[in-house]
């Protein structure tokens, strides 16, 4: 699954800190803007507690986690889309990605400075998502008297063309997102081949500072963020890019007891990893033999054999069937032969759309 999810902000909000922390790729992190020109691209495995599970049950000779990108694109500023602070650079990166998450400076700190010379996340937010607005706003314009004028000519193509720039012209006049339009099936093909920077889905990081990580809810600054993600369906993930570059570095028992010091069950990456991997649309599978317990990435709504392509082209080409059981039935009956004693390892077609979870057994014919 080559998809990215694109971290954004405007400049010293945190960050390469937390793209340091989530793939420990060392990208330079500096106290000054676009000190990140080229975007840096890291591998980061998804944290699944029921991978843990299921090597427990089956006790294989090795166990492989699944992973997807995190690209880190350098800071956007006031006027990027006219070109502003190498801007026209890095809307490109953000065209290159399939989702965006948005760290949002959520902590008061005299020694960094802010761009803007104040701390207020949702003037940031609303900087970057002008200056995306204001970009997309120059695609349509580019597009729209051509449509408008193939259409007057009774071109069906360009009359569908020219409803839907129209409606993005209307939103983004409004400074609202493409996301926020309700786009029919068909609207929505016209739609993609547009490129558009403000259709991605979007996750907004809350950076805050130390003092706030084991409860953030009296942090004023996150529930603003909160309050605005909210309108737009968003969702909101806290963390201390600081305190995650650390916790990154430890592992196993140095690890929990180093977050049960700081008061929380579970790390702000594993949450944003996890999340980030939804918003893409993004779902596991596994295999589970003696040999290998592995989790594999897949786009929700395949089906059997495209699934079975992602381990390789050949189960794909001659598919036959899926011997499938659900995660939680494998875990209830305690093992494969049992749930299949059970009745709850099914046989599946070509026409089954594999559920996350799944634990897969797939037979072909080449």
């Amino acid at each position: 699954m080559a998809l990215t999810a694109g971290i954004v902000g405007l400049p010293n909000v945190g960050k390469s800190t937390l793209f340091n922390a989530i793939t420990q790729a060392g990208a330079e992190s500096a106290n000054y803007p676009f000190c990140t020109i080229d975007p840096n691209v890291g591998i980061v495995e998804v944290p699944d507690y029921r991978l843990q599970k299921l090597t427990e049950l089956v006790q294989p000779k090795k166990t492989v986690p699944t992973a997807f990108e995190f690209t880190d694109i350098a800071g956007i500023v006031k006027g990027a889309s006219k070109g502003e602070g190498l801007g026209n650079k890095f809307l490109s990166h953000i065209r290159e990605v399939d989702a965006i998450c948005q760290v949002v400076r959520c902590f008061a700190d005299d020694n960094i400075t802010h761009v803007s010379g104040k701390v207020d996340p949702i003037s940031d937010i609303e900087t970057i998502n002008l200056e995306l607005i204001l970009a997309d706003m120059e695609t349509v314009e580019k597009r729209i008297s051509r449509a408008e004028k193939l259409a007057k000519q009774k071109d069906k193509d360009a009359a569908a063309e020219f409803e839907v720039l129209t409606l993005l012209r209307e939103a983004f006049e409004s400074e609202k997102p493409a996301r926020s339009i309700d786009f029919t099936e068909d609207q929505l093909k016209i739609v993609k081949h547009l490129h558009l920077l403000t259709i991605k889905p979007v996750l907004y990081v809350a950076n805050v500072g130390e003092e706030d990580i084991a409860d953030p809810s009296g942090n004023e600054y996150v529930k603003r963020v909160r309050e605005y993600a909210a309108a737009e369906n968003a969702e909101v993930i806290v963390i201390c890019a600081k305190i995650e570059e650390e916790i990154a570095e430890l592992e196993g028992e140095e690890k929990a007891m180093f977050l049960e010091e700081l008061g929380i069950e579970e790390s702000g990456l594993d949450q944003l990893i996890r999340a980030a991997y939804s918003l893409l649309g993004l779902a596991t599978y596994f295999t589970a033999g003696v040999q290998e317990v592995r989790a594999w990435t897949f786009r929700k709504g395949m089906k059997a054999p495209q699934c079975a392509g992602i381990i390789h082209s050949d189960f794909e080409r001659g598919f036959i069937r899926a011997e499938t059981v659900s995660y939680e039935d494998l875990v209830t009956a305690g093992s494969y032969n049992a749930a299949k004693e059970a009745g709850k390892v099914r046989l599946e077609g070509k026409d089954y759309e594999v559920q996350d979870g799944d634990i897969i057994h797939f037979r072909f014919n080449v």
